[in-house]
């Protein structure tokens, strides 16, 4: 059972509006949700790109090194300086560690899930941690972070607000979609657009947005207008959520926007390089373009499924040296750059977050670490939030918070702040049934510029 809030008290003044809206066909709910959707707050942050580490990156091998501690806490990797003295990143961040001066560090990050990463997964993604409740997305979760601004703040052009890449991320390989990335009781028109193509592929393309060479524009309105009619037709027994889905379906196919975000071909190749010759280097350039065209956040998830990449149970130190930190070291550092650049920085909002952080003490697996939901870290960038900030901090061995200790609720309603949303908005499902946002978190203003 997902936590809901009680409906909001209606005062007499609320009752009378009511009593006059019926004479304008609208309903009490309708009236209070119009009432609520003009609560806002003031933007820093137009679009967001959230990179996401599924799996559980390792905080202390990365962002939070512990140089002092036993050698089966500290690992095998060495401290190095960041752009901001007296900060230290771990050796194969390099990149990273130069764009220090740009972000915001979270080393105090926690929530109750050690086991299931579903559960860990929404509660990073949404703010709700709901324990150790696993399980796939449900129609009842509460809405990712791109649905929910995608209701707020839809974008100027015809473009989708939200977009996932480039997997759909399954909770262990075979296993069901993890929960977090979709519009859950908002329904599914508010879920993202998938691509789950490969952008770094040779033919990379997506034929699903292009009329097909015996369809002109003329016969596409014509086919459009027919289904339209048909739709009319059948109102009363026809589905919201399909009939919605249509409808974007037939803005998407002539969308000149999307087509062109798409193109990722049209990059110079140097600047491809740079982000990283890989699935998600590539996704992470794609996700630039697609924000560019007008989508307000791109979520790359980093893994097929959860045990694939982050996961690092074993070979700890082999996976991230070889392969996680370079490809991640390159896409970040490049983007914050790429934005830079382009102007867009100061008004796009990077997150690289995972799910948890792994254990202070290495495991016997080969030198692995496992799961570890009592303390991590997360990075924020851009988009209204302070730069060369380090927030909380971790014990010696990085074990537990010992100062500032923060939540994913919190985390969450930062984001929104910098988005413009207020995070205990209230939102109704299509049933009309009352939920707030993000209710158990505050925004940590220490972090906002």
């Amino acid at each position: 059972m997902q936590s809901r809030c009680p409906g909001p008290r209606i005062s007499r003044r609320q009752m009378i509006q009511a009593g006059a809206a019926s004479y304008l066909g609208l309903s009490l709910p309708q009236l209070l949700r119009a009432k609520d959707t003009r609560k806002s707050t003031s933007a820093t942050a137009d679009a967001c790109i959230v990179i996401f580490l599924d799996g559980g990156p390792s905080h202390l091998d990365m962002w939070d090194p512990k140089p002092d501690a036993p050698a089966e806490v500290r690992g095998e990797f060495k401290p190095i300086q960041t752009s901001v003295p007296g900060v230290m990143f771990g050796e194969h961040l390099p990149k990273f560690a130069r764009q220090m001066h740009r972000c915001s560090l979270i080393r105090s990050a926690h929530h109750s899930v050690n086991n299931a990463h579903a559960a860990a997964v929404y509660c990073a993604l949404t703010g709700h941690d709901r324990g150790e409740i696993g399980g796939g997305a449900s129609p009842d979760d509460f809405p990712c972070i791109g649905s929910v601004v995608g209701t707020q703040r839809p974008p100027a052009n015809a473009v989708p607000p939200h977009v996932l890449m480039p997997y759909i991320t399954k909770e262990g390989a075979g296993g069901p979609p993890q929960p977090g990335f979709f519009g859950g009781w908002l329904g599914k028109t508010r879920d993202p657009l998938v691509i789950l193509r490969d952008p770094n592929a040779a033919d990379f393309a997506l034929p699903e947005l292009t009329l097909g060479p015996d369809i002109d524009p003329s016969r596409f309105n014509a086919r459009k207008l027919l289904s339209e009619k048909l739709s009319a037709a059948r109102a009363t027994n026809s589905d919201p959520d399909l009939e919605g889905i249509r409808a974007k379906a037939y803005d998407l196919l002539t969308a000149p926007a999307m087509r062109e975000a798409v193109r990722i071909d049209r990059e110079p190749a140097k600047l491809r390089d740079a982000y990283g010759r890989n699935i998600y280097g590539q996704s992470v350039l794609l996700s630039r373009r697609l924000i560019e065209a007008g989508t307000r956040v791109a979520c790359v998830s980093w893994a097929p499924d959860a045990n694939a990449t982050w996961d690092t149970h074993g070979n700890n130190f082999t996976k991230l040296k070889g392969e996680l930190l370079p490809q991640l070291d390159s896409a970040f550092s490049t983007l914050l750059d790429d934005l830079d650049a382009r102007g867009m920085l100061e008004r796009t909002l990077v997150v690289v977050v995972g799910d948890f952080g792994r254990t202070p003490k290495i495991n016997t697996n080969g030198g692995g670490r496992d799961h570890w939901n009592f303390c991590y870290s997360l990075v924020l960038a851009g988009g209204g939030v302070k730069g060369g900030y380090v927030h909380g901090a971790s014990d010696k061995i990085g074990a537990k918070p010992s100062r500032n200790p923060v939540t994913p609720a919190d985390v969450i309603a930062t984001v929104y702040e910098c988005l413009g949303v207020p995070h205990d908005l209230e939102l109704r499902d299509r049933l009309a049934r009352p939920f707030v946002l993000c209710p158990w978190g505050n925004p940590i203003r220490e972090v906002l510029a």
